[in-house]
C-alpha cells in the first residue's frame, strides 16, 4: 500500500497501525491524509484484524483539517463538497470490515475529534481534550451526520455546551461520558495498551464483530437536509474573518454576516 510521510501505516501482525504523522503541525489532516485513511479502511491489508488510529508525537492526536485546505474556498459547492468528502471518510471508518482503535493523545478536535468519534473504540491520556471550537476559530459548522454521530456518542445536550462554549472536553469528563472507554497515564502506556486491546479485539470472532459493527451503522442511519446551513457558514463574511484571523494570530471579529 502506498503511503505519503504525512500518514504513516504499518502492518504488526494482525494489527494495522495508523499513524497521522505531521507532529510539527500537531497532525492537522490534509485532504490526502483524508483520503488515505478511507482508502484502508476499504480495503484493509491481508492479515489485518484491527486497526489502530493514532498520532505522531505527544501533544495532539489531530488538530483539525488544516486550515490552508480552506484558502481556496470560493463558493457554497466548495464547502458541501468538503463537508461530502468529510462524511464518507467517517462512513468508510464505520463501515471498515475491521474493528478500528483511536488511541488518542492529547489534543483531539476538530477532523480529528470526528475521526475519533467514529471509531469503535476510544482511549486517550490523561491530557486529552476533546472537541470541536469552531465557534471560535472558523465560524464553519458539522454536517447533520457528523453530529448525529457525537450525539449518539455523548448526548445532544453535550454536544451543543461544547459548540456553544467551544469549550474541549477533558479525560475524566470524556470517560464519564463513554466518549472513551479507558484513560491512561501517558503516551508510552497508550501505545502499550492500545496494542494490549488490539490483541484482545483480535482474537474474536470477526464475523460477531463486523455484523455488530454494520448493524449499528444501519440502525443510525437517518438523511437530513444540511446544505443550505453548510452554504451560510462556509460562505459567510464571518468564516472568511476566521481564516484570515487565524493566519494572522489574532482574535475574529465576529457578525453574524
Amino acid at each position: 500500500m502506498r503511503d505519503s510521510q504525512e500518514l504513516l501505516f504499518d502492518l504488526d501482525g494482525d494489527t494495522g497501525v495508523i499513524t497521522l504523522n505531521r507532529p510539527e503541525a500537531r497532525n492537522a489532516l490534509t485532504f490526502g491524509m483524508y483520503t488515505r485513511i478511507a482508502e484502508i479502511c476499504a480495503a484493509p491489508p491481508a492479515g489485518a484484524r484491527v486497526l489502530v488510529i493514532t498520532g505522531a508525537g505527544d501533544s495532539a492526536f489531530a488538530a483539525g483539517t488544516d486550515i490552508a485546505q480552506f484558502r481556496h474556498f470560493s463558493s457554497a459547492q466548495d464547502a458541501i463538497d468538503y463537508e461530502r468528502r468529510i462524511d464518507r471518510v467517517l462512513t468508510a471508518l464505520e463501515s471498515c470490515a475491521l474493528p478500528t482503535i483511536a488511541a488518542i493523545s492529547g489534543a483531539c478536535t476538530g477532523g480529528g475529534a470526528a475521526i475519533a468519534a467514529a471509531c469503535d473504540i476510544r482511549l486517550a491520556t490523561a491530557d486529552l481534550k476533546f472537541g470541536f471550537p469552531i465557534a471560535r476559530t472558523l465560524g464553519n459548522c458539522l454536517s447533520a451526520n457528523s453530529l448525529a454521530r457525537l450525539s449518539a456518542l455523548i448526548g445532544a445536550g453535550r454536544v451543543r455546551d461544547m459548540i456553544f462554549t467551544s469549550r474541549l472536553l477533558g479525560a475524566e469528563e470524556a470517560r464519564s461520558a463513554g466518549l472513551i472507554s479507558e484513560m491512561v497515564e501517558n503516551r508510552q502506556s497508550l501505545d502499550v495498551r492500545a496494542r494490549e486491546l488490539a490483541r484482545v479485539v483480535a482474537s474474536q470472532a470477526p464475523l460477531t464483530l463486523q455484523a455488530t459493527k454494520e448493524l449499528q451503522r444501519r440502525l443510525a442511519v437517518r438523511t437530513v437536509e444540511d446544505e443550505d446551513m453548510i452554504t451560510m457558514c462556509y460562505t459567510s463574511a464571518d468564516f472568511r474573518e476566521g481564516i484570515d484571523a487565524f493566519f494572522a494570530k489574532r482574535k475574529p471579529q465576529w457578525r453574524g454576516k
